[in-house]
């Protein structure tokens, strides 16, 4: 089979650890990423170039990086950029086209890219291929709870290793839950598994506005100028009469929110989850902490609570109440914040810089440069740099001239003059940058050559 990642989505829903330019699937708590996980868990059963990615230009190197972290080399084509988000539908049948295309008819795997599934469920999802071949199959977790985060399914009759869907039901409140619960209705887990042919039959009876909008043309610049913003669920799958859903029990989360965070991540002997500090707890139990400063943190006579320390924000809220994140984020967007797009740590496919200090006139930075790696040639019109090598060894071209520079060694460039900085050993570099001009933002950079692509 064939599998489709969709890492689209913007994550705000665990700021401030998460940032629409960050995403919860790009995050590591562990070792590894949510992102990185479902890779793994799609190459058990499809090989690296039956893999596809739906994404954006914004999350584009954070998929091809963090894949490459895997020593993976995936194929540049199966990378599907979105020009605009407009859900699910539209991103699952540009995956879907681009399957067919480049494989024929298929049977097909539609995974979310920011889930925790346990790899058992893998095995049931690629041993259902039979039923995919008559039914659109989605699959449907198991309740443990009467949760009022996620959509229903109601089972049907038992159709071979399924169930026929008899409706689909949005998010309810705490006694519709329960109701549904008490009905043996399933949570919707988003994860699909379609035969290639029949979704496209589907999709052309059930959403035909956007089966003639992927047939009309091949440029995805003017498709999704032209199609319709609209979700896989609403648009085929609660309108077809051909949909299956099948039964998953064992572990399955979206993490939505910290409270999930905490059901999923390991505890101390007194319930505390604790991530990334330095930390004394007294009479604190239930817990979930994440802060990656030099600080301590420490919790007196604190239970049920949600404490996340970034550089530039800090949460507190009990666990309970982590859902109305969304309103602290919708807030900073009503104000223009940037804190709702960036952190003060910003990755690059070549490394990444973190903001130290900055005003209206001046920035200090700390850049990071991955081995072997370079920025663009590049000059800016209304600051100057000076740079500072605090480790490693950088290659700095400033117009037509090139100069290596090794620890406590530095070099200016004036605004106007073009130049570039780059990494040509094999250990990370790492600079100093302090900005100083009259406008010192990120978009004052006019590049001239780019082995990332970038305008």
């Amino acid at each position: 089979m064939k599998s489709i990642i969709l890492a689209g989505g913007s994550g705000t829903r665990l700021w401030p650890l998460s940032r629409e330019q960050y995403p919860k699937q790009f995050l590591k708590l562990k070792d590894s990423s949510l992102f990185q996980d479902t890779v793994e868990r799609c190459l058990e059963v499809s090989g690296i170039n039956e893999i596809f990615v739906v994404t954006n230009e914004a999350q584009k190197f954070f998929v091809l990086g963090q894949i490459e972290e895997m020593g993976y080399d995936f194929p540049a084509e199966n990378l599907l950029l979105e020009p605009e988000g407009k859900n699910t539908l539209p991103a699952v049948c540009y995956g879907m086209k681009e399957i067919v295309s480049k494989f024929g008819k298929s049977t097909v795997g539609v995974f979310s890219s920011d889930h925790v599934l346990d790899r058992k469920s893998m095995e049931i999802i690629s041993n259902v291929e039979n039923l995919a071949s008559e039914f659109l199959v989605t699959f449907g977790i198991t309740p443990t709870s009467p949760h009022t985060g996620y959509g229903y399914i109601k089972p049907a009759e038992s159709h071979g290793t399924g169930c026929r869907v008899s409706e689909f039901r949005e998010k309810p409140d705490l006694e519709k839950a329960q109701q549904y619960i008490n009905e043996d209705c399933l949570w919707n887990s988003g994860i699909f598994l379609m035969d290639s042919d029949l979704f496209f039959e589907e999709l052309a009876e059930h959403s035909p506005a956007v089966h003639e909008t992927f047939e009309s043309t091949n440029d995805i610049n003017e498709i999704y100028s032209r199609i319709p913003d609209v979700s896989i669920d609403y648009g085929i799958m609660e309108k077809s009469n051909r949909v299956a859903v099948v039964r998953l029990e064992h572990k399955w989360s979206d993490l939505g929110n910290f409270d999930a965070i905490y059901d999923e991540s390991e505890k101390d002997e007194n319930g505390n989850c604790i991530y990334g500090c330095d930390n004394i707890m007294v009479d604190s139990r239930n817990n979930l902490i994440h802060s990656k400063s030099n600080k301590l943190v420490s919790l007196i006579d604190v239970n049920d609570m949600v404490v996340m320390d970034t550089p530039d924000a800090l949460l507190v809220c009990p666990r309970e109440s982590s859902q109305k994140v969304k309103d602290v984020v919708s807030t900073l967007k009503s104000r223009s914040d940037d804190r709702t797009q960036l952190h003060r740590t910003v990755y690059r496919p070549w490394g990444s810089y973190t903001i130290l200090e900055d005003s209206n006139i001046h920035k200090i930075k700390n850049i990071m440069v991955l081995p072997e790696k370079k920025l663009s040639l590049q000059l800016h019109h209304h600051r100057s740099e000076h740079w500072v090598v605090v480790k490693g060894i950088a290659c700095v071209q400033i117009n037509h001239e090139q100069v290596y520079l090794r620890s406590g060694e530095s070099t200016f460039i004036r605004a106007g003059e073009k130049h570039r900085l780059s990494n040509p050993g094999k250990l990370p570099l790492e600079i100093i940058e302090v900005q100083l001009g009259e406008y010192v933002e990120e978009d004052d950079i006019v590049r001239f050559d780019d082995v990332y692509g970038r305008n």
